[in-house]
């Protein structure tokens, strides 16, 4: 297929199409109109970009090795993981460059601002870190890590992305790192489930941090929040 071939194609059917509704009978306005549409008055002209490969970075498997990430990481952070078989299930994972820098700016304890293109994992290069710590310091202490997403559609996405990640290759209930998303979208039951049971890693928005923050209800997440190591703001621009 030519790309540019099908553009023309496209502007063309569409040309037509919007030609069909109207008929000039003068012939300058005619002449004027088919004059600007033929310079592109009613599409843009094509624009190319380059779309550079980011720069590989390490392999988990060698973070691992090196002692920059916990054992389990390399069993956790797989490509085309199983649902049935739960002992080196899928394929080495390999990190881009910028996500091996996060990682390890975060393992010595300092805080980040990462910013790079679309599609290039910027929230892998908090998760593992995060799920290095919990790790690390042991799942079940309360909540570790509270990931603010401005829009819950996020927040819905990254949670089947944890669950590919801390579940697949896993029997059922044997999560190595506990997370649940709290964006307003549950029911009663497990708002409470949440609050009686705090997980690791909590997924939220900002409005429903303000109430975590302010309301009664939800003070015992704030008492579980006292080991709190990690608060990542996904799509800050926003």
């Amino acid at each position: 297929m030519n790309i540019f071939e099908l553009r023309d194609r496209l502007i063309n059917d569409y040309n037509a199409y919007i030609s069909s509704f109207f008929q000039i009978r003068d012939p300058a306005i005619r002449a004027k109109v088919e004059e600007s549409v033929d310079a592109g008055l009613l599409w843009p002209e094509s624009l190319i970009q380059l779309n550079p490969a980011f720069a590989p970075g390490a392999w988990i498997d060698e973070l691992v090795a090196e002692g920059v990430l916990h054992d389990e990481c390399k069993r956790i952070f797989r490509k085309d993981k199983s649902r049935s078989e739960y002992h080196g299930s899928g394929r080495p994972l390999r990190l881009h460059r910028h996500q091996e820098d996060a990682v390890r700016i975060a393992r010595q304890g300092h805080n980040y601002v990462l910013t790079t293109g679309t599609g290039s994992g910027k929230s892998l290069s908090y998760i593992v870190p995060i799920v290095d710590h919990v790790l690390r310091r042991g799942s079940g202490r309360g909540i570790q890590a509270i990931i603010v997403y401005p829009m819950n559609a996020l927040a819905n996405s990254q949670e089947g992305e944890l669950r590919k990640f801390l579940q697949l290759g896993y029997p059922e209930g044997q999560s190595p790192v506990s997370f649940a998303r709290y964006t307003g979208q549950e029911d009663d039951a497990a708002r409470q489930a949440i609050i009686a049971n705090p997980p690791a890693i909590l997924l939220t928005n900002y409005v429903m941090l303000e109430l975590i923050l302010t309301r009664r209800a939800e003070r015992p997440l704030i008492a579980a929040a006292q080991g709190l190591r990690f608060l990542a703001l996904d799509e800050l621009h926003t």
